[in-house]
């Protein structure tokens, strides 16, 4: 996502979210996408919105999002379950299942 969306645009959005933040060039975010491709393949209900986070970006800091990449997994708007720098496709399984029932 080029714009950061406003926390209140995140919060009124329905239904299961998956929030990822990170950047293009963090190993660590490389290293996740097909871990979280996986995932969400089984989930296709669940929006996916990337979050292309920087020191200072309001809504990583509203999240305290503090590593990359962090994983915010929301359901109507509210954080059910959060994963730092996932190494695991089941790991972020159970977190989507958490969401999207």
């Amino acid at each position: 996502m080029d714009e950061e969306p406003k926390r209140t645009e995140v919060d009124a959005l329905p239904g299961p979210v998956l929030l990822e933040f990170g950047t293009d060039w963090c190993g660590y975010c490389r290293r996740a996408q097909p871990l979280i491709a996986d995932a969400l393949a089984q989930h296709p209900r669940v929006r996916h919105v990337k979050v292309n986070d920087a020191s200072g970006k309001a809504l990583g800091r509203s999240f305290m999002v503090q590593l990359w990449p962090t994983l915010v997994f929301l359901d109507d708007g509210t954080e059910a379950a959060r994963l730092v720098r996932p190494s695991r496709t089941d790991e972020i399984l159970r977190a989507l299942e958490a969401i999207d029932a």
